[in-house]
């Protein structure tokens, strides 16, 4: 398995693999984003803007994970230009507990330390438990809640 930076051409398989993390959710009855959300075209533009990074075997995208030098919805408070913030973590199904989300986690350790930043920061629905010990796992360490709307966010961050 490698990770890299999406290309454009990988933006069709980006969609589809957010689309299945997005209905699992759903069928899982912990709902998270819209399945609707993650158009071909939606998804095309953020490749094309350089916001994914992939996980592939062979060369099929296994997973992805959004990438973005700003977050001013959860994160409003980061100091501009010292961090990177992740968002949209989605793994194939068939790839479940192989180690893709720990690549992933990785890659945007090393890409945000190399673009000179100190911290790579992610929020998560504070009750998705089973997503913040993959989180503090990896060595992220919780910074604190927020409410957003109706839901609760834990908000970690990792010095680079």
């Amino acid at each position: 398995m490698r990770t890299e930076i999406a290309r454009p051409s990988d933006a069709v398989a980006i969609a589809a693999v957010l689309r299945e993390a997005a209905q699992w959710l759903v069928d899982q009855k912990i709902p998270l984003w819209l399945v609707s959300d993650f158009t071909d075209d939606s998804v095309q533009r953020d490749v094309d803007g350089g916001l994914y990074v992939v996980a592939k075997a062979s060369e099929a995208v296994v997973g992805v994970v959004r990438f973005q030098r700003e977050d001013p919805v959860f994160w409003p408070d980061a100091e501009p230009g010292t961090s990177a913030f992740l968002h949209k973590l989605a793994v194939r199904r068939a790839w479940a507990g192989q180690g893709v989300s720990m690549a992933l986690l990785a890659f945007g350790c090393q890409h945000a330390g190399s673009l000179g930043l100190r911290y790579l920061r992610l929020d998560c629905v504070a009750d998705r438990q089973p997503l913040r010990r993959l989180y503090e796992g990896f060595g992220f360490t919780l910074n604190d809640c927020v409410r957003k709307g109706s839901r609760e966010f834990a908000r970690y961050q990792i010095a680079l």
